[in-house]
C-alpha cells in the first residue's frame, strides 16, 4: 500500500485507474453519524474528484438529496475507486480522503465541463446540480501483485 498527498503524485497505474473507471464510491456520514457508502460517476479535475446531482429519477430536488446534505454537514469524506474481478491478482483501488465543497453548477463550470467530457450521458443532459467536489489531502492505494 502507498499514500500520497495529491493526485499528481499517484503512481502512473493508479492515476490509469482513476481515468478509466466508470463509477467510485462516496463515503459521507449521515445525519445519524453513521457511515454511508453511495455509487457515483466522478471526474479527476485539477487535482480533485468531481460528482455532480444529475437527472436520474430522484425522490427529492438536488438541494434536498441526503448526499447533499450530508456533505454540507460533514464535508469530511473519502472517495474509493476499484477494480474488482475475479482473477484476484488484478485487483487495484485507490482512495481520496478529504474535504467536499459543494457548489452550484453556475460556480463549478470547469468542473461540470469535465463531467460532461467523460460521460456521453451528460452531453444530452447537464446534470443541474449542485457539484460535489473532493479535494484530497491524502490518497491511499494498493493493487495485487500481479496487478
Amino acid at each position: 500500500m502507498g499514500w500520497s498527498a495529491s493526485v499528481a503524485e499517484l503512481p502512473a497505474w493508479a492515476l490509469r485507474l482513476l481515468e478509466s473507471t466508470r463509477v467510485a464510491r462516496l463515503g459521507l456520514t449521515d445525519d445519524d453519524g453513521a457511515p454511508r457508502v453511495l455509487p457515483v460517476v466522478f471526474a479527476v479535475f485539477a487535482g480533485m474528484l468531481v460528482t455532480a446531482v444529475d437527472d436520474k429519477p430522484k425522490r427529492r430536488p438536488g438541494e434536498e438529496l441526503a448526499r447533499v446534505r450530508w456533505a454540507r454537514a460533514r464535508p469530511r469524506a473519502a472517495m474509493t475507486v476499484d477494480r474488482y474481478g475475479d482473477d484476484w491478482s488484478a485487483l487495484a483501488w485507490v482512495q481520496a480522503l478529504g474535504t467536499v465543497r459543494v457548489l452550484d453548477v453556475e460556480d463549478a463550470p470547469a468542473e461540470l465541463a469535465a463531467l460532461v467530457a467523460r460521460y456521453s450521458q451528460y452531453r444530452d443532459q447537464t446534470p443541474r446540480g449542485p457539484v460535489l467536489v473532493l479535494v484530497p489531502d491524502r490518497l491511499l492505494w494498493w493493487r495485487a501483485a500481479g496487478a
